[in-house]
């Protein structure tokens, strides 16, 4: 087993590490969240996989192949909501100080991977979109609306959110709401064309007009209440059919002269856009990782295919199997280092929220294709088992992302930056505490209320650079070292380059800064790979060894067209290996590692 030079040199630097967690995250006092939320957060997601059954099972009502026929008939599974409801799910998407499950985002996934195993429209139907509209409210609500939210959804009600009209708009975010100061509180008008689960939403949350001047103080949150409403003034609209998320329920919401109390008000007036801005992060990190979990069903049908009655992988299939296997444990890293980040970095995690929403889908999206390869053998049609994971989640997954509109939403976050950034941040920012990327290490809760979008130093950047120079400090004691010095040298050569070019760049970037952007978010993806292997104290074996993160990086290497030296077949084989010997062992084909996973 090799160890990684971060744990070689951790006595070494135990001063550094303790002024850089002084220096960087100094902002978060809350009392620590560590081993035994982790337990008990994978205690429930063994619990959810019992409760949910074999995935694979024809029979079962909660299995893929029921979740894939109501997907058909465009109906929610019935079935597994009123089971989920039963269970009392809802209590994962309130933090635990309003009573609820709620500690870390990094452990609601594993908590909740068994259900986006199952299925991704679902996982984000049931329960992320009370977790995102909802967010507000933990943020800058009142301890009345704070409570008020925590009985809804612990009762296993549902939050919807209607959001503003954002730049770049598609048909999901289309429509606004403007609200005028009227007798004892508002005036709402306006519709909103796609809501989801507005039908069956006990509060909407929505981020309103308030002043018709443009600028950062143009909207305000308000928590509305169904029930309070006058009926005559908010109307429904009827369903709308997706060709994504098909079973999900959206329908639209139309509000004519509604009056609203004055303490439905969220926050301050006027805080509506940074308020979604700062509590947007969180979908930024969770969706990507949620959707990673759908992708692994997915890549275990594709190994079942090849492997058939217990036959060895074809060679043809080596390298498509292994590299999607590596690419999932890429994006991964990205999202578990960026949901690890809203707790202990909360007020500098926007941009790399933004880079994990943009990349992870992509890199996503790319190893569906891949895997069509493998599934496209003779005998797996489109209807069977095999495919249905496939052919629903191709679906899902650029509605989950909002496609045109998630991507450019990324761009606006990352594009203005670049340039700060390469002056003032790159090369110069100290790094982040070790504990980021330490699996098991005590980190403290979320607290919605630090979550910040001003922080200008980028802390994955500075721990590319770290990585980087401790690699090519024992790069001659093993080959495969020296490989992965090598990598990480190449992508420090692309960062000094990207400085280089985003310094130059005008003050209202043009095209070309979208570029730069998207080359500097495949950065953001080879630091947290190299992160979470520095990371790693030799508990999981597999992850400990570089041969994963030397075909991780080397295909993000080829992404960016960096002349690397491509991974050797010995890498090859060993990622291989062990996926499929995590498929026959039923372990999952994340960092974590954990099972059962069918």
């Amino acid at each position: 087993m090799t160890a990684s030079p971060r744990h070689e040199a951790a006595d070494t630097t135990t001063a550094v590490a303790a002024q850089t967690t002084t220096a960087v995250g100094a902002q978060t006092t809350a009392a620590p969240v560590g081993a035994q939320a982790t337990a008990a957060a994978r205690h429930r997601a063994a619990r959810l996989e019992a409760l949910l059954g074999d995935p694979q099972d024809p029979a079962n009502p909660h299995g893929i192949a029921a979740l894939c026929a109501a997907d058909a008939r465009g109906e929610p599974p019935e079935p597994t909501e009123a089971l989920l409801t039963e269970a009392g799910l809802a209590a994962e998407f309130v933090p635990a100080r309003s009573g609820g499950l709620l500690t870390r985002a990094d452990l609601l996934v594993t908590a909740l991977r068994p259900l986006f195993r199952r299925d991704l429209a679902l996982g984000l139907g049931f329960g992320i979109t009370s977790l995102s509209a909802t967010a507000p409210v933990w943020a800058a609500g009142s301890t009345r609306q704070r409570a008020a939210t925590a009985d809804l959804l612990l009762r296993g009600g549902r939050a919807a959110a209607v959001p503003h009209e954002p730049a770049h708009a598609n048909a999901l975010a289309r429509g606004e709401l403007t609200a005028a100061p009227g007798r004892g509180g508002w005036i709402l008008d306006g519709r909103k064309e796609l809501v989801m689960n507005a039908s069956r939403a006990g509060a909407w949350v929505a981020c309103v007009r308030t002043t018709p001047e443009r600028g950062p103080h143009s909207h305000s949150v308000l928590l509305l209440d169904p029930g309070e409403l006058p009926s005559a003034r908010v109307r429904r609209l009827p369903r709308v059919p997706t060709p994504g998320m098909r079973g999900t329920l959206f329908s639209g919401l139309a509000f004519t002269h509604c009056p609203i109390p004055a303490h439905a008000l969220v926050g301050r007036p006027g805080e509506g856009t940074a308020l979604t801005l700062r509590t947007l992060q969180i979908d930024h990190c969770l969706i990507p990782a949620m959707a990673v979990a759908a992708a692994e069903t997915v890549l275990r049908s594709a190994v079942r295919a090849a492997t058939g009655r217990g036959q060895p992988v074809a060679r043809r299939w080596h390298k498509p199997l292994a590299g999607v296997f590596a690419d999932l444990l890429t994006c991964d890293s990205m999202a578990t280092v960026a949901l690890r980040a809203l707790s202990l970095l909360p007020d500098r995690t926007h941009l790399l929220a933004a880079a994990v929403k943009y990349v992870v889908p992509d890199l996503l999206r790319e190893n569906l294709e891949e895997l069509t390869t493998v599934l496209g053998l003779p005998g797996h049609e489109h209807g069977s088992g095999h495919h249905g994971p496939l052919d629903k989640l191709t679906r899902d997954l650029p509605f989950a992302s909002l496609g045109h509109t998630g991507t450019a939403a990324c761009h606006a976050v990352l594009v203005p930056q670049l340039r700060p950034l390469a002056e003032r941040s790159w090369f110069k920012a100290p790094e982040p505490p070790p504990e980021l990327f330490r699996t098991g290490a005590d980190l403290p809760a979320l607290n919605h209320r630090l979550l910040g979008i001003a922080g200008g130093e980028d802390f994955l950047a500075a721990s590319l650079i770290g990585s980087a120079a401790r690699l090519a400090a024992t790069a001659g004691t093993d080959g495969r070292i020296a490989l992965l010095a090598g990598l990480a040298e190449a992508f420090t050569d692309e960062l000094r380059t990207l400085r280089s070019r985003c310094a130059a760049l005008p003050t209202t970037p043009g095209p070309a800064a979208v570029i730069l952007s998207d080359r500097y978010a495949l950065l953001q993806a080879a630091a947290a790979v190299l992160g979470i292997w520095e990371g790693q104290d030799g508990t999981d074996a597999f992850l400990a060894e570089p041969a994963w993160a030397v075909l991780a990086l080397s295909r993000l290497a080829r992404r960016l067209g960096l002349t690397t030296p491509g991974p050797p077949d010995e890498c090859v084989a060993q990622v291989l290996d062990e996926l499929v010997r995590r498929h026959r062992t039923g372990r999952s084909c994340d960092l974590d590692g954990s099972g059962p996973s069918h």
